[in-house]
């Protein structure tokens, strides 16, 4: 009497993580996002890990959860693994405020962001490397 499992919304070849409320903006969060888009997982991690961002730090950490989640639960090849997609999203927005001179205030915006990051296995490098196996075996 439970309710049916969901479709899985990703293909049998992803894996993702999600980072939610971040505190940073989205626009500096998609500086970093950006730098790791389309890369292979390791370049990507060694791409964070020598960032000098602040935030970069929090990024390694979800794509290295993404790369667990594709190898534990997903039983993909880590060799293989690129990030499909890096997208960020905007949170809520504190709002506070800065007293000034002569009896003012002035807003102070702290925004906050969502971070969703989808490893994907590459399956063209696959078909290549069993082609050159095959190669080699004949040869």
């Amino acid at each position: 009497m439970s309710k049916k499992a969901h479709p899985r919304r990703l293909a049998e070849t992803e894996a993702t993580a999600i980072l939610r409320n971040i505190r940073v903006s989205p626009r500096k969060l998609g500086l970093v996002a950006g730098l790791i888009r389309g890369l292979k997982a390791g370049d990507a991690l060694a791409e964070l890990t020598f960032s000098r961002r602040r935030i970069a730090q929090d990024v390694k950490k979800v794509l290295q959860s993404a790369i667990a989640n594709a190898e534990n639960n997903h039983q993909l090849d880590v060799d293989r693994l690129f990030v499909k997609e890096a997208s960020v999203g905007k949170s809520f927005v504190m709002k506070r405020f800065h007293a000034r001179g002569r009896g003012r205030a002035a807003r102070v915006i702290k925004p906050f962001s969502h971070l969703t990051i989808i490893v994907g296995e590459r399956q063209e490098k696959a078909a290549k490397a069993k082609v050159a196996d095959e190669a080699k075996e004949t040869a």
